[in-house]
């Protein structure tokens, strides 16, 4: 291998899972006026709405973690976010553009959201419910980390309305959990196992990651059968990544030695790709680059699904991010500056973006490419614009390195093209966004 293709081959800082266009780091706080006549303008009925909560408490800092977490506040700290949170729903709520609409899926991230009290969630729950109408639910997603949950919880996690939970796994070793600095361990995963099943969730999903400090052949084959023998409805396999802002790239943009090594891109989506035809042989099918679904069962993941086709998401929470009436944006980083603005009771606005109508047309394909499939006709029909002929050279170069094909309507990406997605998309971008950092 060359010298230029084992750069490119190295897992580098700044890499990142992409899920959204423009770049975040393009996002600026002097959009205020188009943000505020967004909210104040009437929204649509017939355009889908989710909601996005961010739970940011965790027992510990994953060392490739990049999200906004906090693993020092005390219980008057949490009970005051809490607090903060339930009283901007009612604010978000009664704005025009939210007004009288009902949510269609509802996603709690974090952060670890099942960090939390039975009681905390209850109550968050139930302002949400009071907020806004749940005639039209169509899906609930809700992150939990093993080591948070009790048999208790978990069934206050299915009585608030909980469908889909989503389990963070990451690896079945306990030395490689402990080195990336997860806080659970393994027999914390089984200890729940019985317990999930029980509550009858419509769907348990499993996070894994490809590529964690420490990984080998053995340990990852190993993975996949113990993953399969964990019997989730779907599992989502990321490819260990480096955003900048995380433990592990701190350590090496500050120069330090002794790092651990970083398992390379070839060698992670080699393993990606074992999982992928290891679980098609347990029955499992292929319903993105990222996610296994079990082919017996009916699986869906909304929350993806309409994100990708532009629906409006509002950001509940410190940090989360949202989409409403065509502008991107994001509240307040700061749990102190957020929960200050509530309590005054100001929208705890930070950041926006007004996309152009190319952009969003940009946004949602690269986004849908994540699938493994374009419909051209969708774009023709929603855009007026022919995908195909529009970028032509981007499509026929990434066809050229056998990345996909296209033909009767339909961009379809080989398994090589899935296992690099994230890597094809920034050759649609705009010339100004082609070297501009992601977060």
């Amino acid at each position: 291998m060359s010298t230029v293709e084992e750069k490119k081959n190295k897992t580098e800082v700044g890499s990142v899972f992409i899920s959204n266009y423009p770049p975040y780091s393009v996002w600026t706080d002097d959009k205020g006026s188009e943000l505020e006549q967004a909210f104040e303008t009437p929204g649509d009925p017939e355009k889908p709405m989710g909601l996005y909560l961010h739970i940011p408490f965790c027992r510990k800092r994953c060392k490739f973690c990049y999200f906004k977490v906090y693993t020092d506040k005390n219980s008057r700290e949490i009970q005051a976010y809490i607090d903060a949170v339930e009283k901007e729903i009612g604010m978000i709520a009664r704005r025009p553009a939210v007004a009288g609409r009902k949510l269609k899926f509802l996603y709690v991230g974090g952060g670890t959201p099942s960090y939390i009290s039975g009681r905390h969630l209850r109550g968050i729950m139930d302002h949400i419910k009071a907020a806004l109408p749940w005639d039209d639910m169509e899906e609930v997603t809700f992150e939990c980390e093993p080591g948070t949950l009790t048999e208790k919880k978990l069934e206050i996690i299915k009585e608030v309305g909980v469908t889909r939970l989503s389990l963070g796994v990451e690896n079945f070793d306990d030395d490689i959990l402990s080195e990336n600095g997860r806080a659970h361990i393994s027999t914390e995963v089984y200890k729940v196992h019985p317990w999930i099943k029980k509550q009858g969730f419509d769907q348990l999903n499993i996070d894994l990651i490809s590529g964690m400090v420490g990984e080998t052949w053995e340990n990852w084959k190993a993975n996949i059968e113990k993953a399969i023998d964990y019997d989730p409805d779907s599992i989502t396999i990321y490819q260990m990544e480096l955003p900048f802002n995380t433990v592990y790239s701190g350590r090496i943009l500050n120069g330090e030695e002794g790092l651990p090594d970083f398992a390379d891109w070839k060698v992670k989506r080699e393993w990606h790709n074992y999982a992928m035809e290891r679980l098609q042989e347990a029955g499992y099918a292929i319903a993105s680059g990222y996610t296994m679904v079990k082919r017996d069962k009916k699986v869906s993941f909304g929350y993806r699904d309409h994100l990708w086709r532009g629906a409006d998401l509002l950001a509940l929470g410190c940090s989360a991010f949202g989409h409403i009436q065509g502008v991107h944006y994001q509240n307040q980083p700061s749990i102190v500056t957020y929960t200050q603005m509530v309590e005054e009771g100001r929208q705890p606005l930070r950041r926006a973006y007004v996309p152009t109508e190319e952009e969003r047309l940009v946004r949602e394909m690269i986004l849908q490419m994540k699938l493994g499939y374009l419909y051209t006709a969708y774009f023709q029909e929603k855009y007026g614009v022919d995908i195909l002929e529009k970028f032509q050279d981007q499509f026929a170069m990434h066809k050229e390195n056998g990345m996909l094909d296209f033909g009767n309507g339909k961009v379809t990406l080989t398994r090589a093209g899935l296992l690099r997605v994230d890597s094809l998309l920034p050759a649609f971008y705009d010339a100004k966004y082609q070297n501009t950092r992601y977060t």
